[in-house]
C-alpha cells in the first residue's frame, strides 16, 4: 500500500506543479485553492508511503513522479518545445525510478 500511497503523492506533486502556473501568482482564486489542496495531498500521501519507505527511495521517486509528469503535461498542455536529448533525460529519469522500486525491500 506504501507504494500506491507514493504513486498517488506523485500525481499530486504535478497537480501542484502543474497548477502554479494557472495561479498567475497566486493572482487566481480557484486555481490557488486547487494548486494548495494539490500541495496538501501531495504531502499527507508522502507522509503516509514513509510509514513504511526509506526515505531516500521515497524521496527520489516522489520527486521523480513529479519531475516527468510536469515535464510531459508541459509539452501537451503548454506547447513547450523538447530536443531528444530531454526525452532521453526523462526515460533515464523513469529508469532510475523504476530501479528504486525494484530494489527496494519495502
Amino acid at each position: 500500500m506504501s507504494w500506491m500511497y507514493l504513486f498517488v503523492a506523485g500525481v499530486f506533486e504535478m497537480g501542484w506543479s502543474i497548477g502554479l502556473k494557472y495561479t498567475q501568482g497566486f493572482s487566481q482564486l480557484v486555481p490557488s485553492i486547487i494548486t494548495l489542496g494539490s500541495m496538501a495531498g501531495s504531502l499527507i500521501f508522502l507522509s503516509l508511503a514513509l510509514r513504511h519507505l526509506p526515505i531516500g527511495v521515497a524521496y527520489a521517486v516522489w520527486t521523480g513522479i513529479g519531475i516527468v509528469g510536469t515535464a510531459v503535461a508541459g509539452i501537451f498542455l503548454f506547447h513547450e518545445s523538447t530536443t531528444p536529448w530531454q526525452v532521453l533525460s526523462l526515460v533515464l529519469i523513469i529508469a532510475g525510478i523504476a530501479g528504486l522500486r525494484l530494489t527496494s525491500a519495502a
